[in-house]
């Protein structure tokens, strides 16, 4: 029991501390924090569309176009015609969002490669499948929480 205990504690402490870095990197970015996860959806999938952005990031389609707007316009990102239709327009980061993510990131992932080159195999497979299974709890929690109605005495 201790163990798990302790398990659960580094958890919910490691989720705090990439909290916490994540609001230090929008902070000095002078972004939000949505829209420093907009700038990681278009990092890590290259292009987007507003469409798909607007549920990924618990957006609607206003919410979505101003912050597109205000990250253009502190160049941030570029929004693009469709070459297949033009009345579409994909969303691409910049090469200068990609050099703020190798600052903040990169460190940390070669950090992080070497923190886990002396694990073996089925070692990675056991991380890899716990932090798979960690992610879908929160993802079906998450779900759940969103559903919830406010609670009595507070708008929605």
């Amino acid at each position: 029991m201790a163990l798990r205990a302790g398990l659960t504690e580094q958890v919910q402490a490691y989720q705090a501390s990439v909290d916490a870095f994540d609001e230090a990197a929008a902070r000095w970015l002078r972004v939000t924090r949505t829209d420093l996860r907009c700038l990681e959806i278009l990092a890590r999938d290259g292009t987007a569309t507003p469409a798909t952005l607007g549920p990924a990031l618990g957006l609607t389609s206003g919410g979505v176009t101003a912050m597109l707007i205000r990250l253009e316009r502190d160049g941030f990102l570029r929004r693009v015609p469709d070459p297949a239709d033009r009345r579409r327009v994909t969303v691409q980061v910049t090469d200068r969002t990609l050099e703020f993510a190798e600052l903040f990131y990169g460190p940390i992932a070669l950090e992080g490669a070497g923190l886990i080159s002396d694990y073996s195999a089925a070692d990675l497979r056991l991380l890899a499948g716990f932090f798979r299974a960690a992610r879908e709890l929160q993802e079906r929690h998450l779900a759940r929480v969103q559903a919830l109605p406010p609670p009595d005495g507070l708008s929605s």
